[in-house]
C-alpha cells in the first residue's frame, strides 16, 4: 500500500534521505529536470532549518521504495511573488497514470498556505494534471542566465 509523508526542516533530514530523494528525482524528472547539484540545493533550502524560508518534500512510497516525489518551497513572500513555488514534482515512470502524481499535488496543495507557482515545460504530460487541480498559465516566463 502506498503510504505519503512530508519532510520540512524539523524533521533533519540526512545527508542520505537528501541524496535519495535527489537520485530519485534526478532520473525520474527524465529532460524536464535539473543537475543533482542543483536538486541537492533546492532541498538544502527546503529542508534546512537554517534556511529563512523553508518549504517542505511529500514523498509516496511502498516498502521503503519512493514511487513519487515533490519539493516546494516558500518563498517569504506574498502577492506579487506567490508564497511557494513547486519546484519538483516526479513519479516513478513505471507507475505513472495510477494517480500517485494526483494524491502528492492534492497533499501538497492543503499543506502550502497562500499562492503556488509552477513552472512546467509546454509538452510535459503533467501539465493536464496541473490544469485539472485549477492552475492556470497567468505568464510568460522569461530568464536570464548570467555567468
Amino acid at each position: 500500500m502506498i503510504q505519503l509523508e512530508s519532510l520540512s526542516a524539523i524533521d533533519n533530514a540526512t545527508f542520505l534521505q537528501k541524496n535519495e530523494i535527489a537520485d530519485f528525482l534526478l532520473v525520474h524528472l527524465g529532460k524536464f529536470g535539473d543537475p543533482k547539484e542543483d536538486i541537492l540545493k533546492c532541498l538544502d533550502y527546503t529542508l534546512d532549518a537554517g534556511m529563512h524560508a523553508g518549504g517542505f518534500v511529500i514523498l509516496a512510497k511502498e516498502e521503503g521504495q519512493i514511487l513519487g516525489a515533490l519539493v516546494m518551497n516558500k518563498t517569504g513572500m506574498s502577492g506579487y511573488i506567490p508564497e511557494n513555488i513547486l519546484v519538483y514534482i516526479a513519479v516513478d515512470e513505471k507507475m505513472r497514470g495510477m494517480g500517485i502524481g494526483k494524491k502528492i499535488l492534492d497533499m501538497a496543495i492543503k499543506m502550502a498556505n497562500g499562492a503556488i507557482a509552477l513552472h512546467v515545460e509546454p509538452d510535459n504530460p503533467a501539465k493536464k494534471l496541473y490544469e485539472r487541480l485549477g492552475f492556470t498559465n497567468k505568464y510568460l516566463e522569461m530568464r536570464l542566465t548570467q555567468k
